[in-house]
């Protein structure tokens, strides 16, 4: 049913995806759908936690298996992996981490903070990034993480738009930019 949603979503958007289609295209009964899911948006919730637990896991799986020697070796992991997940994968492409659906589709179920989803991606980057290179956390450390997510949404989402001709420029452009700076906070 996951699968089915993004497909639709990459074909018509979200707005013209319902239950019924997300239903059909599974093929599975709406009654079964509703068993799990009490509407559209909560299967669009459950793709995107399924994106970014994806994301998380292989994130932090490259930098165990090959351990960046400076956190910048590990922001260009986690970008080149974002990279990577929007072109293999239709449910990341779809969705990305829910700014389709819903700016603060991630925070649901956690505090009553009200951040948006490049907030929290931020944090649990900060979380990643504190325990693997021992960085001291607090608020501007969450503040620089959040701050360099909302640069590199902005110039991954050019970079697509963009097409494959511009689009290994601007990334690398992003990783730049984005070394740059939070080597004034890191």
């Amino acid at each position: 049913m996951l699968d089915a949603c993004a497909e639709l979503i990459g074909e018509i958007g979200y707005e013209q995806v319902t239950t019924t289609l997300i239903a059909r295209r599974a093929k599975v009964a709406i009654g079964s759908l509703y068993q799990f899911f009490p509407d559209k948006t909560a299967v669009a919730s459950a793709l995107v936690a399924r994106n970014v637990e994806r994301y998380l896991t292989e994130l932090g799986q490259r930098l165990t298996d090959e351990p960046p020697a400076q956190w910048w070796e590990a922001v260009d992991t986690a970008l080149d992996l974002y990279v990577e997940l929007h072109h293999s994968d239709a449910g990341f492409r779809a969705l990305h981490f829910g700014d389709v659906v819903d700016v603060h589709l991630l925070d649901r179920g956690r505090d009553a903070s009200g951040q948006d989803n490049n907030a929290v991606i931020a944090e649990m980057l900060g979380a990643m990034l504190q325990e693997r290179f021992g960085l001291g956390g607090g608020r501007r450390l969450t503040l620089a993480l959040t701050v360099a997510v909302e640069i590199a949404d902005a110039l991954l989402k050019l970079a697509f738009r963009l097409g494959p001709d511009d689009e290994a420029e601007v990334v690398g452009q992003a990783k730049d930019v984005i070394r740059r700076y939070l080597s004034q906070y890191l």
